[in-house]
């Protein structure tokens, strides 16, 4: 209608093409345009099949329902909706083949790849390849954007020998799953690989996740659906589950032995983790030393807790402090935020310490120290406060520093660390927007 080639969608019922609701909407009402006025007469079964409610995205062949207002996951018993997605693949490949060519050999003249990154000695080239989003999962391609920026865990990844985890006439090529396939042979280990590499590779502008996707919803159930989720929580779901499948391996082959090969990770950086080290708590394990002391008897209790990030609180003073330009109070600083998480806090009537010398529970301080620092520092603020019965959002702007944060003044024994070991970049920001 609008002639855009952007966001097209196909209905399933006429193969008509329109442009999606992030575009001008046409696909929608097109399907707005064709619903049967209602009436007292009872509706035939031929009328009902015109409806056009079903469409699929022709980028990345995701079905949509327009009457259920959402992604459609199952298939027909005879396999149809699979069978347009690979006829539509057929099309692409067909009609695009010299335009991917033209585009791949301007790629490799372009400046933009002649520019490489310089890291530790090494060349990488610049990656320039985007994610699809597939309903909502916007929290889950920017943890995978963020990610795939971390050289060293990245890197590792992409080493790793491929997994097939199909075989006979499926084998090498593109598979949509559904609910209905009760595919148990997942590795969320072989689809990240597949993921980063995809990312890296540079011979796509987008790359579509959905058979990460896919295996994220059968290991990890509360990501099921096309909700709005949390960031920080899918990092930490995705990181621990990336741990506990490297430490058991897979198909027989030992990952971590894998890591035990690679010379760039020394023992001395490891930090285990329910077990095993791996990859995972190599880069992103520290160790905080919890220090409890009984404001009664004196008794001082510590305990090692290993870590894969920290979640700071907005200091107090500064909760009411909305956006960088406001005058009214002094400026909020990560620094603020890292000093509030190590100041030496007193535990108040509800958190109670149970001294084992006055042998019942006593008032109390606590402080964390940070024993062992990560080799990349993930540092999550708690956006959030809680009082009684409400739970409200906590908007204040928190400055940050993009080079050189220094994390000496928070280690337990600082001169024991080198000063450049303290010193932390900015890799990657991930910002929610919204009230909720």
């Amino acid at each position: 209608v609008c002639r855009s080639n952007k966001s097209p969608w196909v209905c399933l019922t006429c193969s008509s093409v329109h442009c999606g609701r992030y575009v001008n909407g046409h696909a929608k009402k097109h399907y707005e345009d064709a619903q049967i006025p209602l009436s007292n007469h009872k509706k035939t079964e031929k009328q009902e099949k015109v409806q056009h409610t079903v469409c699929m995205d022709c980028s990345s062949y995701s079905t949509y329902c327009y009457r259920c207002d959402d992604f459609v996951v199952n298939d027909t018993k005879l396999g149809l909706v699979q069978k347009v997605r690979e006829h539509l693949q057929n099309l692409e490949n067909s009609a695009f083949t010299s335009d991917r060519h033209r585009k791949r050999k301007l790629l490799e003249n372009s400046s933009l790849n002649s520019k490489l990154l310089k890291v530790n000695g090494s060349t990488t080239a610049l990656c320039a390849t985007g994610l699809r989003n597939l309903g909502n999962t916007c929290f889950m391609n920017a943890i995978l954007q963020s990610l795939s920026n971390i050289q060293q865990f990245c890197c590792y990844f992409k080493e790793l020998p491929a997994v097939e985890l199909r075989n006979g006439k499926t084998a090498g090529r593109r598979t949509y799953h559904t609910r209905s396939q009760g595919d148990n042979n997942v590795s969320l280990v072989e689809e990240f690989r597949k993921t980063l590499c995809a990312l890296w590779q540079g011979s796509q502008t987008a790359f579509s996740p959905e058979s990460l996707f896919y295996v994220v919803w059968k290991i990890m159930p509360n990501f099921r659906g096309y909700q709005q989720q949390d960031a920080h929580e899918f990092m930490r779901y995705l990181l621990d589950h990336l741990h506990l499948e490297l430490q058991g391996g897979f198909n027989g082959v030992s990952r971590s032995v894998i890591l035990q090969e690679n010379s760039n990770l020394s023992a001395s950086n490891k930090c285990c983790i329910n077990g095993a080290s791996t990859v995972v708590t190599a880069i992103f394990g520290g160790i905080l030393q919890n220090e409890v002391n009984c404001l009664i008897c004196g008794t001082e209790s510590r305990k090692f807790d290993p870590f894969l990030d920290l979640s700071l609180d907005i200091p107090s003073q500064f909760r009411n402090k909305r956006s960088k330009n406001q005058e009214s109070g002094p400026m909020c600083t990560l620094r603020d935020c890292l000093r509030s998480f190590t100041d030496l806090e007193e535990l108040d009537e509800t958190e109670l310490y149970m001294c084992h010398k006055c042998k019942k529970k006593q008032k109390s301080t606590k402080k964390f120290w940070i024993q062992k620092l990560p080799k990349v520092l993930c540092l999550h603020l708690k956006r959030f406060h809680w009082t009684a019965y409400l739970r409200n959002k906590v908007d204040t702007y928190v400055e940050f520093p993009l080079r050189g944060l220094d994390m000496k003044c928070y280690l337990l024994e600082p001169e024991n660390s080198g000063p450049e070991s303290c010193l932390y970049d900015l890799v990657a920001v991930v910002v929610h927007h919204g009230s909720g």
